[in-house]
């Protein structure tokens, strides 16, 4: 039988959490969680939630997050199998939870998320290729294909360079400490 997650509205997440009934497990990365979270949630990616046991404490509903409520949804019977009983999600993520007025941890301080820094540099990077390409010479339009090659080639096997290279950057390091 797979085992599914009940979606819960953010009101009642708030309403299990600030009774201690509940606990809730943000899945996201930690750069992702380091930059804003739901206050009190554990941070516990899914990239590692498998490789170590969930525990909590007992008779406390066991709650999932992500961002928008993509990631849990995409997981929901792996993230369900993590727990003993039933299990739960935040309806929409902190997306959701905000968007209902609830409070938020969030350090500005913090890097912005990998994800998002790579989706950064790899649209300038092809519009800078394209642009080069229809306005110095058409061979710069090989920038674009090598961005694109490297999106294909990170997606097929999990290895991305450019955030490797990213990471290494001086506004990054803080996040590393």
């Amino acid at each position: 039988m797979t085992r599914s997650l009940t979606a819960l509205k953010p009101d009642d997440v708030a309403d299990r959490l600030g009774r201690g009934t509940a606990v809730l497990i943000d899945i996201r990365e930690p750069d992702e969680y380091a930059r804003a979270h739901v206050a009190g949630a554990r941070s516990r990616p899914l990239s590692t939630l498998t490789a170590q046991p969930l525990t909590t404490e007992a008779g406390r509903d066991v709650i999932f997050t992500c961002r928008s409520g993509m990631r849990t949804g995409a997981c929901a019977a792996q993230l369900a199998d993590q727990v003993e009983g039933p299990a739960f999600v935040l309806e929409g993520g902190l997306d959701n939870w905000t968007r209902a007025g609830l409070p938020v941890a969030r350090n500005a301080a913090a890097p912005m998320e990998m994800m998002r820094q790579v989706q950064i540099v790899a649209g300038l990077l092809v519009l800078t290729g394209v642009g080069l390409s229809l306005t110095v010479h058409p061979g710069f339009i090989g920038l674009s294909a090598f961005v694109g090659g490297g999106l294909t080639f990170a997606g097929a096997t999990g290895f991305c360079g450019m955030a490797r290279l990213l990471a290494l950057a001086p506004w990054n390091r803080v996040a590393a400490r």
